[in-house]
């Protein structure tokens, strides 16, 4: 796994949402052909990042483009730059310049579909098998009346 981190990005962590919900578990190519066709302001930096991310994984890892996908990408509220306007009467009003951390994961998939490492693969849930409780309890005392 391959990580990526962008701090202190002036944007409000709700506005970069919407652009990493609609990457997330997505392969890095296709990301960011999607990302070229989003009309967002945040798209530029995150393209950004994922690029930077994709060539720590070849440089640092020897890992393949075509095999990375986004495993998270996650958007934290970073600290707030607070100002103030002045108002009517001598006021203050105050405002809230936001801004976002940005942390990116990828990781590899294994062989040429959608197949992920098992690491990356949650375990299954085994089925368990109820017996209704009501009708056993019945049973005998049906057969003690006759």
């Amino acid at each position: 796994m391959v990580t990526a981190l962008l701090n202190n990005y002036r944007q409000s962590p709700r506005k970069v949402r919407l652009v990493a919900t609609l990457l997330s578990g997505k392969s890095v190519s296709d990301a960011l052909v999607a990302l070229q066709f989003v009309n967002k302001r945040a798209s530029g930096p995150i393209a950004t990042l994922i690029n930077s991310a994709v060539a720590n994984a070849k440089n640092n890892f020897s890992l393949d483009k075509e095999n990375l996908f986004i495993k998270e990408l996650r958007v934290d509220a970073g600290p707030v730059l607070k100002r103030r306007m002045p108002r009517a009467r001598g006021r203050a009003f105050p405002i809230h310049k936001r801004t976002s951390h940005v942390r990116l994961v990828l990781a590899e998939k294994i062989g040429g579909g959608n197949k992920t490492t098992k690491a990356l693969k949650a375990p299954a849930k085994k089925a368990v098998k109820t017996t209704p409780v009501a009708k056993t309890a019945k049973a005998p005392k049906a057969e003690a009346k006759k």
